[in-house]
């Protein structure tokens, strides 16, 4: 064989550059120091955007003045920039001198939130959730004048990476969408409480995307069909739609604005680092009219009934025109003409659930590049946050070519990645951890806001340790990025304090720990139960995303017993638990071919848990915390029991059993009334506190009325349907709220059966 001639030195050093970019060897230099460099390059240009320690130190005592106003005085905080030589860490000492009995320091105001939080759990056996989970147990904090001392050198907690980020681009439509000032100021305490310091700040967007149109000549009045209405504001912003749910009156859009700077305000008095929006390509369709020559194309239809035009397939501007960078640019300098310097961080995904027009990867690396030549344009030191969603949702259009192409399009620590996804399907293990690119470790956890009991604590404790300590790992951050949040508050407590570990968690006396933070006592028979769910509720380990679909929530879209795609149905035959005739309920787990909602543990040791609860209830009776378990752990029972019986209904159908039809079709609609009659006990699991905040929030009668709607239909129907099909989406959003259960899921399942008896009758 004859060999080729050597490459001239100047190809040579094309080929190996280009086999550097591709094969990544930018992996290597950003992992070898766990990409400390580039942190550390970025960490130090945005301290000089926060503000000064003074500011941070009085928003701190703000939040401490609204979370325990009696012990204002017992505490002294203070920041420094360099109390852990330029890492992130908060220091708890005792004041010997009279006056305030523990001195919390920090190197923002976040940290020292942080570890006030940290002091009130571990010493004082507190604890802190949102209102909507049971809010605050904070009666174990000892009176003022007596708070325990910590250990005479003090206590120092460091941040193992230097960024805990909070939201996805969708939890400001599933949970912040009806949310005033006084709610949005809960959160950002919360945030501080948790460690958050990159939380994403998407909300009063539009009213910026409205003056920079208007630049480009495009109207307020054809805005109209472009901005999706309130509840739906996250797809249309990503380009998965436009116009469902609008218009948005300008109210609506001045209100958002003056909300977003009230927002921004308070996270940068505590010294956080907000994430804000940037450029992605859609545009109105008026752009394409008064811009004829703009290369301007329509995405692809997502989700819509049959690919109506007057909701699908976004108009988007190609990255290579000229105008794309135009319009990022305008809308990065609006933002900060708006807010001021308060970031360089800016998120942007393309092409969520949607593909490109082709996977060359030549086209991928320049769309990225465009994106952040506009984003770099409006601000030289711009930082592009991406979330990694599309990776595991498309994994079959993003192979490693395209992964690269887009990673690698901008320089190395001009990108965020967010491993989204990373409890169950980390993408960092599959592509040498983004290829040199940095990323946070995050967990997604729940889907559309649903209500289920459900989580991975075990791979929450190890998995963002493994990832850090793991070769050439360029991981800077864990997150926490659930669609929807207010739901399983021992999920977030857990993930939350990653941020502050170094070390996998100990679960079983960390839970020990948590029962007794939680409801304020030390009860045996807590400990127990939450020994058993931590075993089963809350150790899923099959891979399987849990989007909850309850059959009384979701109801299959095919015939009885054929198999619907939307249910998982992996691995066949699968449990089914089947009701046994001599009792009016119970449950016994049997096989089935049969697809099944996902259910991950066994139901009769949940029982024994519930049945620990119930024995403790005239115990802890008064605890608000321990109600909302109860209450949340009782409807997870009936409604994996209401799936059973479910199958019941359906086996009497195939067995053309007219009496046993009606006789189980009765059982399952009387556990949707009882369910609805058990969470009206508690006002966390209302309809109507949905619906009102939504109503609060209209100027008119006819706001009124189209709020209303959209909060309907987003938690219904979500979103087209017509006469002969309904949406694709439906129910996607569920919720066991009291009110939708009895108003909606009751007569749906009820019509269901008729229809099913009418049929049988027939047959």
């Amino acid at each position: 064989m004859t060999r080729a001639p050597p490459p001239p030195p100047l190809l040579l050093l094309l080929l190996l550059t280009l086999s550097c970019s591709f094969f990544a060897c930018d992996a290597k230099r950003a992992g070898a120091d766990h990409g400390g460099g580039i942190t550390e390059e970025i960490t130090m240009k945005l301290n000089k955007k926060r503000a000064p320690p003074s500011t941070q130190e009085a928003a701190a005592r703000g939040v401490l003045h609204r979370l325990l106003p009696s012990h204002l005085s017992s505490f002294q905080f203070q920041v420094q920039d360099d109390a852990c030589g330029g890492a992130g860490c908060f220091r708890i000492t005792n004041v010997d001198r009279g006056g305030p009995e523990i001195m919390i320091q920090g190197t923002t105001g976040v940290e020292v939130v942080a570890g006030l939080h940290w002091y009130l759990k571990y010493w004082c056996g507190a604890h802190i959730s949102w209102d909507k989970t049971g809010g605050s147990q904070l009666g174990s904090v000892p009176t003022p004048g007596s708070l325990p001392r910590v250990d005479p050198q003090g206590v120092t907690v460091k941040r193992p990476v230097p960024w805990n980020y909070y939201q996805n681009v969708v939890t400001s439509s599933y949970s912040y969408v009806w949310w005033n000032w006084e709610r949005w100021e809960k959160e950002v305490d919360w945030m501080a409480l948790q460690g958050v310091n990159l939380p994403l700040a998407f909300t009063g967007q539009e009213a910026i995307w409205q003056k920079v149109f208007k630049d480009f000549n495009i109207s307020s009045e054809s805005l109209a069909n472009f901005f999706g209405g309130p509840a739906f504001l996250a797809w249309a912003r990503m380009g998965n739609l436009h116009a469902w749910g609008g218009p948005l009156s300008q109210i609506w859009l001045d209100q958002q604005l003056a909300l977003q700077k009230l927002i921004l305000s308070r996270m940068m008095e505590l010294g956080m680092t907000p994430v804000l929006p940037s450029f992605s390509g859609n545009v109105p369709a008026a752009f394409k009219k008064i811009y004829p020559s703009a290369n301007i194309t329509r995405l692809g239809d997502w989700n819509t009934v049959n690919g109506n035009p007057r909701w699908c397939c976004t108009f988007l501007l190609d990255p290579a025109d000229p105008l794309f960078v135009k319009l990022g640019e305008a809308f990065i300098k609006q933002q900060i003409k708006e807010y001021g310097d308060v970031t360089d961080i800016y998120n942007c995904d393309t092409f969520n659930e949607n593909e490109p027009p082709t996977d060359d990867p030549l086209y991928i690396s320049s769309l990225g590049a465009a994106v952040y030549k506009a984003m770099s344009k409006g601000d030289a030191d711009a930082i592009w946050l991406m979330q990694g969603w599309l990776f595991s949702s498309d994994s079959a259009f993003w192979k490693p070519p395209q992964l690269r192409a887009i990673l690698h399009s901008v320089p190395i620590g001009k990108m965020i990645v967010l491993d989204l996804f990373a409890e169950v399907k980390p993408i960092w293990k599959s592509s040498s951890h983004f290829y040199g690119v940095p990323y946070v470790w995050c967990m997604l956890h729940n889907f559309g806001g649903n209500i289920e009991m459900y989580g991975i604590l075990d791979a929450i404790s190890s998995g963002p340790i493994e990832a850090h300590r793991s070769k050439n790992s360029t991981m800077i951050g864990v997150g926490m990025c659930m669609e929807g949040i207010e739901q399983n508050p021992v999920v977030y407590e857990l993930m939350s304090e990653m941020a502050f570990r170094s070390e996998k968690v100990q679960l079983e006396e960390w839970l020990k720990s948590y029962s007794y933070r939680r409801y304020g006592r030390g009860i045996y028979y807590m400990k127990e139960a939450w020994k058993i769910l931590y075993h089963t509720i809350y150790n899923c380990t099959d891979g399987i995303a849990d989007h909850n679909k309850d059959f009384i929530v979701e109801l299959p879209d095919s015939g009885p017993f054929s198999k619907d795609p939307h249910i998982s149905n992996e691995g066949y035959p699968q449990k089914m638990i089947t009701q046994e005739n001599n009792h009016r309920f119970s449950f016994r787990e049997t096989h089935t071919n049969f697809p099944v909602p996902h259910l991950w543990y066994s139901t009769k040791e949940v029982i024994n848990a519930l049945k620990l609860f119930l024995h403790v209830g005239n115990d802890l009776r008064g605890s608000l915390t321990f109600r909302y378990d109860l209450v949340d752990l009782m409807r997870q029972v009936l409604a994996k029991l209401a799936n059973q019986v479910y199958y019941d209904v359906m086996s009497a159908y195939d067995a053309n059993d007219a009496n046993g039809l009606i006789l189980q079709s009765q059982k399952f609609l009387k556990l949707i009334e009882d369910i609805d009659t058990l969470l009206a006990s508690d006002d966390n699991f209302l309809l109507g506190t949905w619906l009102e905040s939504a109503k609060k929030l209209a100027a008119s009668q006819e706001e009124q009325k189209q709020y209303e709607w959209n909060a309907r239909t987003q938690v219904t129907m979500w979103y087209d349907t017509t006469r002969t099909n309904q949406s694709k989406l439906h129910d996607y959003a569920n919720k066991y709220w009291s009110g939708l259960l009895k108003e909606y899921y009751l007569p749906r399942a009820s019509a269901y059966f008729k229809y099913l008896s009418v049929v049988s009758y027939t047959k």
